[in-house]
């Protein structure tokens, strides 16, 4: 897997000041915000984009409390955010919004994923452990409910899982429920 890496960069925001590190990986490019002070064992996020809940604050996801949540924590515990330009659980921005008039007539987020010809998550996470490594982590608190992100990342020692539950909404509550009644999310 060839990796272009950027340059350090500082990136002052409203959750505190950060730095942030992209890593180009063939036509994705993911980005790192990490407190300047990392500690042996830092708390990870690996976040795949959403621009929907991220950037436009769609409730039909828990996306951008999660990422919220997640550079909170970062900023007051030394810790990191990997975001993965995984849109749509990697479907991409089109598809996931077919898979949103999908749910709209009333399919849930599996069945519109395979009702256009994906498997329920199509996202991959090898270039996280390629991130890691850079900085030189070896071991981890990984933020997640998500399992497979746990049973995805190699050669990285996950010494705890942090839960990041968030609260529903009516519009979120049933995709929260087949994400944990069907894909085994730990929420």
């Amino acid at each position: 897997m060839n990796i272009e890496i950027s340059e350090v960069a500082n990136l002052p925001s409203r959750f505190g000041d950060f730095k942030v590190k992209a890593f180009k990986e063939g036509n994705k490019e993911h980005l790192v915000v990490y407190t300047e002070n990392l500690p042996e064992v830092p708390t990870v996020r690996v976040h795949s984009e959403c621009l929907t809940g991220d950037a436009i604050g769609s409730l039909k996801c828990d996306c951008r409390d999660q990422l919220e949540y997640a550079l909170s924590l970062a900023s007051k515990n030394e810790g990191m955010i990997i975001y993965l330009r995984q849109e749509g659980r990697n479907i991409g921005l089109l598809n996931k919004i077919n898979a949103y008039a999908l749910q709209d007539k009333g399919l849930n987020t599996i069945e519109a994923n395979h009702q256009l010809g994906f498997r329920a998550d199509e996202r991959t996470y090898e270039v996280v452990t390629k991130i890691l490594h850079h900085f030189g982590i070896k071991k981890i608190k990984l933020l997640t409910n998500n399992p497979d992100k746990i049973n995805s990342i190699s050669d990285i020692e996950i010494v705890q899982r942090v839960p990041i539950i968030m609260d529903s909404n009516k519009h979120n509550e049933d995709y929260l429920n087949t994400k944990k009644d069907e894909m085994g999310h730990l929420i």
